[in-house]
C-alpha cells in the first residue's frame, strides 16, 4: 500500500462497513509468555452460613489460573483445607508441588454484613506472607472474591491486580439474515453480564470514563457515525457528535472533563478535544495527513496520537496548550495505536 489510509478500528471499521455485509476486528497481543507459571493452592474459604452458595476460593482460583502466571493445585489433590494459620502444614502442601497458599475463613456480622479472614502463605519458606481482611454483604461476594485475588496476585508479583476491573465489549450475532449488535459491561471475568444498548446498525470504540460510571462509544444508529456518552447506573444517554465524516475515536480526559476525539467535519481526519461541561469543541491537529487514536498523558496536557504525517504511520505527542508537536516513533514504517 503506497499511501496510509487505514489506521485504526477508528477508521478502518467505517471504511469496511460500506463495502461488507458483515466486519469485525480481533486484537491480540500478546507481550510475553510464561512457561513456569507460579504453583498456587487456595484451600475453600470456610463459610460458616449455608445460606451462601457463592464458592469464595473456587472464583479467587479462577482468577489467578486465567492470569497465565498462576497453576492452581486441584482441590481434589489438596490432603486437608486450613482455614487458620496454625493448622497448615507445609510439608503436605510441599508434597502437591504448592508454593504459595491461601486459606480463609467467612464470619456472618450484624446487619447482613460479613467478614473474610484470609491469608497468604509462601509453602517454600514456611512463613506467612500477609493476613488480611475484607467485608461486605452477600451481594458483594463476588466483589470481595476479586479483592483477594487482586491482593494475593499483588503480593506475589508486584503488580497490581485487575480482576475488580470491568470490561466492556461489543458483540455481533446474525439473526434472520441481519446482524444484531449488543453492547455489554461485565466482570473482567465476564460475570454478571449487563446489556447497555441493542441496535441493528453498529457499534464500537467502547471506552470508559475515568470514575468507571459512564461509557462513550460510536454509534451508527443515525445513519452515520456519531459519538455517544451513556451512564451505566441509569443507561441514560446522551449523543455527543453527529458530523459529516467521521466522529470516532473518543479518549476521556483523566479528569473526565474533556474528551479528545477524530473529526472530518473540515475535510480532513483531525483530532478535537470537547469540553464536556461546554460541549464546545476546539480543533488541536491542522494537518493534510490522517491524524487519528488520541491518547492521553496522565497528567492531561498532553495527547498521543498516531499520524502519517511522516509518510508512515507514526506516534506523535501533542501538547494541548501549545500545540507543538513531536515525533516519538522512527523505527519501522507503522507505529500506531500508543497505550499508556
Amino acid at each position: 500500500m503506497s499511501k496510509w489510509r487505514v489506521v485504526n478500528l477508528h477508521i478502518s471499521v467505517l471504511l469496511l462497513i460500506f463495502v461488507s455485509p458483515c466486519w469485525g476486528e480481533l486484537v491480540i497481543r500478546v507481550t510475553q509468555g510464561n512457561d513456569t507459571p507460579t504453583k498456587i493452592a487456595v484451600a475453600p474459604i470456610v463459610n460458616a452460613n449455608d445460606s451462601l452458595t457463592l464458592d469464595v476460593a473456587r472464583i479467587v482460583e479462577a482468577d489467578l489460573q486465567r492470569s497465565g502466571l498462576f497453576s492452581v493445585t486441584p482441590r481434589k489433590d489438596m490432603l486437608a483445607y486450613p482455614s487458620l494459620v496454625k493448622d497448615v502444614y507445609y510439608r503436605d502442601w510441599r508434597l502437591l508441588g504448592s508454593e504459595y497458599l491461601v486459606i480463609g475463613a467467612m464470619t456472618p456480622r450484624e446487619a447482613g454484613r460479613y467478614d473474610i479472614e484470609f491469608s497468604l502463605l509462601n509453602v517454600t519458606a514456611q512463613k506467612v506472607v500477609f493476613r488480611h481482611k475484607v467485608s461486605g454483604n452477600a451481594r458483594q461476594m463476588r466483589d470481595l472474591s476479586h479483592l483477594i485475588s487482586d491482593k494475593v496476585y499483588q503480593a506475589i508479583t508486584g503488580i497490581r491486580g485487575i480482576f475488580s476491573t470491568r470490561i466492556a465489549y461489543v458483540t455481533a450475532m446474525r439473526a434472520s439474515g441481519q446482524y444484531v449488535y449488543r453492547l455489554h459491561v461485565a466482570d473482567a471475568d465476564g460475570a454478571r453480564e449487563k446489556l447497555m444498548l441493542e441496535s441493528s446498525e453498529p457499534i464500537m470504540s467502547p471506552t470508559w470514563s475515568p470514575d468507571g460510571q459512564s461509557l462513550a462509544y460510536v454509534s451508527f444508529e443515525t445513519g452515520r457515525p456519531a459519538i455517544w456518552r451513556q451512564s451505566l447506573s441509569t443507561a441514560e444517554r446522551q449523543q455527543l457528535t453527529n458530523f459529516k465524516g467521521l466522529n470516532g475515536a473518543p479518549a476521556w480526559s483523566p479528569d473526565g472533563r474533556e474528551m479528545a476525539l477524530v473529526l472530518s467535519k473540515d475535510g480532513n481526519p483531525e483530532i478535537y478535544l470537547l469540553n464536556l461541561g461546554s460541549m464546545q469543541f476546539r480543533r488541536l491537529t491542522r494537518h493534510f495527513a490522517i491524524d487519528t487514536e488520541p491518547t492521553w498523558m496522565p497528567d492531561g496536557k498532553s495527547l498521543l496520537f498516531t499520524s502519517d504525517r511522516g509518510g508512515t504511520p507514526q506516534i506523535y505527542k501533542l501538547n494541548i496548550a501549545s500545540k507543538a508537536t513531536e515525533r516519538l516513533t522512527f523505527e519501522g514504517n507503522y507505529n500506531a495505536r500508543a497505550s499508556l
